[in-house]
């Protein structure tokens, strides 16, 4: 079967599931739902295929080798050879020396900085109303929801709602099952670089496949929570700006809060992984007493592959290697796609095609996983105390609904890259 009719057949079967699960199908707002699948559609294809958009994306590559380096030489300074000094032993096994929180995660806390001071420079208040302004012209939607969802591409599933706070209590329901759906359809420019750092050997131009792969599933989440909860173009139509409770008062104010910010982000995230693993292994262990399934034991990643299988087919992995795609999938819905990227980078090379490893690569980028749902709400509770229970309720479907923006994308990057 063509790319391209796996692309028709991705994009419909997605939205299909979704009108399948909508809760007002005769309210959906079908010039989003259009216009975010055609805006999917028109930025996969200026991103993946003109030349002159995707030469600052091979500067991104390198620039992710210079922010790993210059990681890397603060964490041996601190950290010695736990944090990629000399090794003061030989290793008895490759890669037994790497430690992943004092390798690979403290480069959150440089690219907070960082993000801090591109903030206070008035960087990324550019690029994020530039992208906010085209969602709202192309989709119809409010001004507040269109700047929330824009900057979901560079900051988390928490920090982003926080930056348009005094717009959350008006949103209609639609509207904040949209917002919580952008926050599980990408990924956070915190770990962009991580992830990079994990499929640079197998990716050509990591980073900015990942960047390409947050961006084009904004449109697609938007088009997706716009057929799951309808919500209308009549109310919150303002314009929005970013809100700052306390700017920084200069550049080093800037850098100094920015690192302050990524200490809970850092310290959140290896939290999240213990205790994400840990739950896993004892659900798997449970299911283990039941008795063995087509020779196997049971365990939350296999239940969970079973469905994802023939939607990696539809969205363009062949079927012989959708099994494995599934079990990516599943683990990164049930553990988080931390967990996935790094297995997906431990493969063996012949596992899968090269036009599937960037399927699969663009169908994992998100934050869309139960410990992410957990923080979502979590955040939100906090941040809209009287409307708690809505944001509850919301939860489970906002999982489906970032899921299915992911696979979307995945299927515009097997058509068009």
């Amino acid at each position: 079967m063509s790319p391209l009719l796996h692309l028709l057949l991705g994009e419909a079967g997605c939205l299909l599931i979704a009108w399948a699960m909508s809760e007002r199908r005769d309210a959906i707002l079908w010039r989003t739902v259009v216009g975010g699948v055609l805006l999917q559609l028109a930025l996969g294809a200026l991103l993946l295929r003109v030349p002159l958009a995707r030469a600052p994306l091979r500067l991104l590559d390198h620039g992710a080798n210079a922010l790993q380096a210059a990681s890397e030489a603060g964490t041996s300074f601190v950290f010695g050879f736990l944090g990629g000094g000399p090794l003061p032993f030989a290793e008895t096994q490759p890669g037994a020396g790497f430690v992943l929180a004092f390798r690979a995660l403290p480069l959150v806390l440089l690219i907070s900085a960082l993000a801090a001071l591109l903030f206070h420079w008035g960087v990324l208040q550019r690029i994020v109303a530039a992208f906010a302004w085209l969602l709202r012209r192309t989709l119809g939607i409010s001004g507040p929801l269109a700047l929330g969802a824009a900057v979901h591409v560079f900051v988390g599933m928490v920090e982003a709602p926080l930056l348009v706070r005094p717009y959350l209590a008006g949103m209609q329901r639609g509207e904040l099952f949209a917002l919580m759906s952008c926050g599980l359809a990408g990924v956070a420019g915190t770990v962009m670089v991580i992830y990079a750092g994990f499929l640079h050997p197998l990716i050509p131009d990591a980073l900015g496949n990942i960047l390409v792969a947050s961006v084009v599933s904004t449109p697609a989440a938007l088009a997706i929570s716009a057929v799951m909860v309808p919500f209308g173009p009549e109310e919150g139509g303002e314009e929005a700006e970013l809100a700052v409770s306390e700017p920084a008062s200069g550049a080093l104010d800037a850098l100094v809060r920015g690192t302050a910010a990524g200490v809970p982000i850092l310290i959140g995230i290896i939290a999240t992984l213990i205790v994400a693993v840990a739950t896993v292994a004892l659900a798997n262990a449970s299911l283990g007493l039941l008795p063995h399934w087509g020779g196997e034991a049971l365990s939350l990643q296999r239940i969970f592959a079973w469905p994802f299988r023939p939607l990696m087919w539809l969205i363009g992995v062949p079927w012989p290697e959708s099994n494995e795609a599934a079990r990516l999938m599943a683990s990164k819905t049930v553990l988080n796609e931390f967990v996935a990227y790094r297995d997906l980078a431990g493969l063996p090379p012949e596992t899968f095609a090269t036009r599937t490893r960037l399927i699969v690569t663009y169908a994992l980028c998100g934050f869309a996983n139960f410990g992410s749902l957990g923080i979502l709400v979590g955040g939100l509770g906090v941040m809209l105390p009287e409307r708690r229970t809505e944001v509850i309720q919301l939860g489970l479907r906002s999982v489906l609904a970032g899921t299915l923006a992911t696979c979307m994308s995945g299927a515009v990057a097997g058509a068009l890259a």
